[in-house]
């Protein structure tokens, strides 16, 4: 089977680490040795991941050197960060192939995803991304960057900038994610939901100030390449209706049609589960077998069905 593995932040870096090189080596050399697992059992995997503390990391530094060099837009460090994170993928993976006597050739792709210039997120941008300023620094970013600023309360330092999280449209370097995948390649791709870009009226790719939700970025990579399976790991066993309530309930298997009730009722966090939820929905609507969602150390047990919370038709 072809499957799409969306991997969690905590995959590559936890809550708490410095954020130092050797962290994330280690992190993510445990990952792919679950991820190596599946690959020894025959299936065709493709790796998407997520990008957030490594892109706020970009940004800070943006800042601490804005007397000397000039500031990278948001796509540009998007980039910079798929390529990092892609690169300590790619080398783990294939010592881990290696260390396995498995013959299978690793590559990234920096991904660009396609979004509408027009999506109503850009009038209301949400998505906090990169240091905590002050009140007058926060200012300064509005009136000299034009930024969008929140205040999230708590001290000084505790303006963020927020920026539009439009819906992704499709992936441009599908098809070409799609042939290396058919040609044996372990690809890794469409890193932090991809690189927001919009086409001019030329039909020009501009890359464009915005961050796209990796787990619909994985779901439309998954459904552009035809894959049969889209597997988001996370950090708990599945999907819980009523988390952390005396009624909580760990989620087996579930249709589209239980999914879209879900959605509408609000049963899910917007920060949470709601994207990653919408995107397995969206995935078998789109003709998947079926999406799972599942913390990364029982990938084998939700492959069989034992566990982890499964979409079905």
């Amino acid at each position: 089977m072809k499957i799409v593995v969306a991997l969690g932040g905590n995959a590559i870096l936890q809550r708490g680490e410095e954020g130092s090189a050797e962290e994330q080596f280690a992190h993510v050399t445990s990952a792919v040795a679950r991820l190596v697992d599946l690959v020894s059992r025959g299936e065709t995997i493709l790796i998407t991941h997520g990008n957030g503390p490594q892109v706020g990391d970009i940004l800070l530094k943006n800042e601490c050197a804005a007397e000397t060099l000039p500031r990278m837009p948001l796509d540009v460090c998007g980039a910079e960060s798929q390529g990092m994170i892609g690169y300590m993928l790619q080398q783990c993976m294939e010592n881990a192939l290696r260390a396995r006597g498995i013959e299978r050739s690793v590559i990234s792709i920096i991904t660009q995803t396609r979004v509408n210039p027009l999506d109503p997120a850009f009038s209301h941008p949400s998505k906090p991304i990169g240091p905590f300023f002050t009140r007058e620094e926060a200012d300064a970013h509005v009136r000299e960057q034009g930024w969008s600023m929140h205040e999230t309360g708590g001290g000084d330092a505790r303006f963020r900038r927020v920026v539009p999280s439009p819906e992704p449209l499709d992936i441009i370097e599908h098809s070409s994610i799609g042939a290396l995948s058919d040609e044996g390649f372990i690809v890794i791709a469409a890193g932090g939901g991809g690189i927001p870009v919009y086409r001019t009226a030329e039909g020009a790719l501009r890359g464009i100030e915005a961050v796209v939700d990796k787990d619909l970025a994985a779901e439309k990579l998954a459904t552009g390449i035809g894959a049969d399976i889209l597997l988001i790991l996370t950090d708990v066993p599945g999907v819980y209706l009523h988390y952390r309530t005396p009624e909580q309930r760990l989620l087996a298997d579930v249709t589209v049609q239980d999914v879209c009730t879900w959605l509408a009722e609000d049963r899910f966090a917007e920060g949470s589960m709601a994207p990653k939820m919408r995107a397995c929905m969206r995935f078998v609507e789109g003709g998947g077998q079926k999406a799972i969602i599942t913390s990364l150390d029982l990938v084998d047990q939700a492959l069989e069905g034992t566990v982890g919370t499964r979409i079905i038709r």
